[in-house]
């Protein structure tokens, strides 16, 4: 393994389970995000050199189109390596159609897991992570029942959640599931965590795996002193931040807390990108932050992410953004 492997810290998110601070998140990989086809063996080349890196953990969901066969073609050219050590870590999200959620039968949720199960190459899932769409339609805590049954049939190694608020996360711990983790987005443009979800966690044993901690790309040099973009942006995802954007207060705010990042990334001789996740991961209950992976090309700056620590002075600096952002709970 590449001598870099040990700077990137593990995180415990259960007993005898730990994952990397980082995590290599899929949907970049996903056909519904990319504009051109994956090259697959550029994109293949590019996951195994962040896993030599000690970047070890990726995350999927099985509506990311293709993402879960992708990697599953990663964990047996990993698996084939006479250094295949550490072991991968794949987690992937079990989000049921919307249209079948009125419907949905306990053979259904089986059949999905295990299509997870062969599209992955795999005999148990290391975390099935739970997303559903409509809270009117109140099946969710059968439906989280019924994974954690095949949690305890030996199919889920652990079983989390995402995006879930706090009423309704605490509608299925009240029903005996115990979820590890919920994913949530949380980032210096989006407080919501904050609003009573970090402090339930912190009563439940609940970790938060954070996405969205660089806005897609957002909180990155490359906007820094740029007027706002039109209606062209390249992928769904910016489409996405950018409304969030507006929620933080628009482009000229956004602007003000490009500034103060970069104000702390000089002194600092690290990047942006760099100062935006070490905030994130700074945040109670934050196991993880996950970043969008497709190839290796951030590798390096990714790492200098652990090498960083924050001082009274940038959280001053910071401290005018707090708060802000999309309103109410997760």
């Amino acid at each position: 393994m590449n001598s870099s492997a040990h700077r990137v810290p593990h995180r415990e998110l259960a007993p005898g389970y730990s994952v990397a601070a980082m995590i290599n998140g899929g949907w970049q990989l996903s056909h519904g995000h990319r504009q051109q086809p994956l090259d697959r063996r550029e994109s293949m080349d590019g996951l195994l050199a962040l896993v030599d890196a000690g970047f070890t953990t990726f995350d999927c969901g099985d509506i990311y189109l293709g993402v879960e066969e992708f990697l599953g073609e990663l964990l047996a050219r990993y698996g084939a390596r006479e250094s295949a050590a550490p072991p991968l870590q794949i987690h992937t999200k079990f989000v049921p159609d919307l249209d079948s959620l009125a419907h949905l039968k306990r053979t259904d949720v089986q059949r999905i897991v295990d299509r997870s199960l062969k599209r992955l190459g795999v005999e148990r899932l290391d975390l099935v992570q739970f997303m559903w769409w409509d809270y009117s339609i109140h099946r969710y805590v059968e439906v989280a029942t019924w994974l954690d049954d095949l949690r305890r049939d030996g199919k889920i190694h652990l079983l989390g959640v995402t995006n879930f608020d706090v009423p309704r996360l605490r509608e299925i711990v009240d029903a005996g599931v115990a979820p590890v983790v919920n994913q949530v987005q949380y980032s210096m443009l989006d407080h919501r965590p904050e609003r009573g979800m970090s402090a339930f966690c912190q009563e439940h044993g609940i970790q938060l795996l954070a996405y969205g901690a660089l806005a897609g790309g957002f909180l990155s040099p490359s906007y820094l002193g740029l007027p706002e973009p039109g209606e062209s942006l390249a992928n769904r995802s910016l489409v996405k931040y950018h409304l969030i954007i507006h929620e933080f207060g628009g482009w000229n705010e956004f602007q003000k807390l490009l500034v103060a990042l970069d104000r702390i990334a000089t002194r600092h001789g690290v990047s942006v990108s760099n100062v935006a996740v070490r905030w994130v991961l700074d945040q109670p209950r934050v196991a993880a932050a996950i970043i969008g992976a497709g190839d290796a090309r951030h590798l390096e700056e990714n790492l200098r992410t652990f090498n960083l620590s924050l001082d009274e002075a940038d959280l001053e600096l910071l401290a005018p953004f707090s708060n802000r952002g999309p309103e109410g709970d997760v």
